[in-house]
């Protein structure tokens, strides 16, 4: 089991350590990278995933209720962990709601589960980001208009793809092998460019960042493993539920929290260290879970 699990997790984090080096060393700008991943590469993956006459939007319900229940949830618990350490809860309950499902999520999906594994973890990702870009964007600025959210390029191709697989289209063959093509770059990318971004953090508050870094996984799994009592999944949904649980803070937060100027030095720290902390959860969700 312990060979399986580092069989799984090594490629994840060889890929991260190597863009960390490359970015320490050479200092890299893959501002333009990152832009053509989030909108050429992930919504290929995105639509090669849902565009299948395998997938079918209506078997995964539970498994979106359950996301959606965790990742409110985490948000709930954010607030009051927020108001109890006395914190911005502006600056905790985003790094505690919103999990690394992209960058760590899909590719440990698909070394842990195969690659039938794939459109589901695709599924739970895009409630992830949906919400991050709606109602993450609002909590931070008030006065940002949620209907921009239908300009994401990610969330265009799930509604595009979510549409193929229902209308039983079928997309020609060489046009699916070049959007898998372009849907392949993504993962390796999103590693590698975490790895180049983490070296941008700082800790600026190492309390609050050891906090964040353990309260991220430990409420993620605790309500994956309420869910699991609440809502009928199977084996291997409830699986993924529990690794999705126990994902790291997305570094959207870091980029989100500058952006907007909400105390950004404070959320890196959770950011950075719940990054690192992630060698220590997920190999104890994986151990769970398989």
């Amino acid at each position: 089991m312990l060979l399986r699990i580092v069989s799984i997790l090594f490629p994840l984090f060889a890929l991260t350590a190597l863009g960390y080096l490359v970015g320490r060393r050479q200092r890299p700008d893959l501002s333009h990278a990152n832009k053509l991943n989030m909108d050429v590469f992930v919504p290929a993956l995105v639509f090669a995933a849902l565009a299948n006459k395998s997938f079918h939007v209506a078997d995964f319900v539970p498994l979106l209720g359950a996301t959606l229940f965790l990742v409110g949830g985490c948000g709930l618990a954010g607030w009051a962990l927020a108001r109890g350490l006395g914190v911005a809860p502006r600056t905790l309950v985003p790094p505690l709601m919103f999990n690394n499902c992209g960058n760590l999520g899909l590719p440990l999906a698909v070394l842990a589960f195969g690659d039938q594994a794939l459109a589901p973890a695709v599924a739970m990702f895009m409630v992830s980001n949906l919400l991050h870009f709606s109602f993450g964007a609002w909590l931070l600025d008030h006065s940002i208009s949620v209907a921009g959210v239908w300009k994401v390029p990610s969330v265009l191709a799930t509604l595009a793809g979510i549409a193929v697989g229902l209308l039983g289209i079928e997309v020609w063959a060489p046009a699916m092998t070049a959007i898998r093509m372009l849907g392949d770059i993504s993962i390796p990318l999103m590693l590698f460019a975490l790895g180049v971004r983490l070296t941008e953090s700082r800790i600026g508050e190492l309390r609050l960042g050891l906090i964040g870094a353990a309260a991220r996984p430990l409420i993620g799994m605790a309500l994956a493993l309420l869910a699991m009592q609440l809502i009928p999944l199977s084996k291997s949904e409830q699986a993924l539920l529990l690794v999705f649980g126990a994902l790291p803070p997305a570094v959207l937060n870091y980029i989100f929290a500058e952006r907007y100027h909400q105390e950004p030095e404070k959320v890196a720290s959770i950011v950075l260290l719940g990054n690192v902390a992630a060698l220590l959860f997920l190999p104890v969700a994986l151990a769970i879970g398989l």
